[in-house]
């Protein structure tokens, strides 16, 4: 019977947020509990290509190591998970590797590859290094690298994904890799996406508890308007796929307790003003801090895990 590989991958480029650390292990969890082996690429030589960390990677392998840290923590499922460090396992099979690199570059224009570069949070318009050409080229031909059946990846890494799959086209390999596009978790400031440069834009996985709250009582949260409602989002995404059901404790003459199990039910509430921003916050707070606490009780019971931790929050995030 064929065994079913699934990629997914990130680059070691600083502290973990609760889009990564939740969603991903929500994922992972998900397709191992259907078969599949999940394949996580520590794209350590794609952060130095992309200038992560200064382009260290020395910072870099200690951040990966960091964020694989966190995954255990929060419970991912690791007897069918791969954590694979690409720098080793290009050495390794160096000529299977970069043919193939070679290959996918030659049979695109300079214009499709710029046309991937959101991949690495860059814009078509920024001025690329040549590094950052070779980007793009290099993800696409880890997919076939490590035999994927199925590529799950963020939404921001749609374009080179189809950039496999026209590959394939190209060189008429089957079955093309599927493409399974997680949704992008708004950042909590209401200014598009979380970004690693602005704190308070996310709640990282190793926040304390005063931090988390004090986060999620000034996040944007227009009262009655739930699209781009980035508390809204976090329970739907993270809140109700891990607990399967969002607990709101309130007082008696604000509507008294509730427990909500779908989505619809939520959305409804909010609204129409029954569920008030103010009770969503102080529960989605409780929540969220709930899925933190075995995150922090490593990072302060393991020695190991401590030191990383004080290395990464030293590191300077670079762009």
């Amino acid at each position: 019977m064929h065994e079913v590989v699934c990629y997914d991958g990130f680059e070691p480029s600083g502290r973990m947020h609760i889009a990564q650390g939740v969603m991903k292990s929500l994922s992972v969890n998900k397709l191992t509990k259907a078969g599949c082996t999940v394949k996580i690429w520590v794209a350590d030589w794609f952060a130095q290509l992309n200038n992560k960390m200064g382009g260290s990677l020395e910072k870099i392998r200690n951040v990966g190591q960091y964020m694989i840290e966190i995954w255990k923590a929060t419970g991912m499922d690791n007897e069918r998970v791969q954590f694979l460090w690409s720098s080793d396992e290009i050495n390794a099979k160096a000529d299977v590797y970069w043919p193939l690199v070679m290959d996918i570059a030659r049979r695109n224009n300079l214009k499709r590859i710029i046309r991937c570069c959101q991949i690495m949070g860059r814009n078509e318009s920024d001025e690329l290094s040549a590094a950052q050409i070779l980007y793009p080229c290099m993800q696409c031909a880890d997919i076939f690298f490590l035999k994927a059946d199925i590529c799950q990846l963020g939404m921001d890494q749609r374009k080179v994904n189809m950039l496999a799959r026209e590959y394939s086209d190209e060189v008429k390999r089957k079955p093309k890799p599927i493409i399974l596009s997680h949704h992008m978790l708004s950042g909590l400031t209401g200014q598009g996406k979380m970004s690693k440069s602005d704190p308070n834009s996310a709640i990282y996985m190793e926040d304390e508890e005063a931090e988390v709250n004090v986060k999620i009582k000034k996040a944007f949260c227009p009262p009655q308007v739930t699209k781009e409602n980035p508390c809204i989002e976090y329970v739907e995404y993270i809140i109700l796929p891990w607990f399967g059901r969002f607990e709101v404790l309130r007082k008696e003459q604000d509507g008294g307790d509730k427990v909500y199990e779908s989505m619809d039910d939520i959305i409804t509430d909010y609204e129409s003003g029954a569920l008030h921003p103010s009770d969503l916050k102080s529960n989605l707070s409780k929540a969220l801090n709930k899925i933190l606490q075995p995150v922090r009780d490593h990072f302060k019971n393991n020695a190991e895990a401590a030191k990383l931790l004080k290395k990464v929050k030293a590191y300077r995030v670079t762009k």
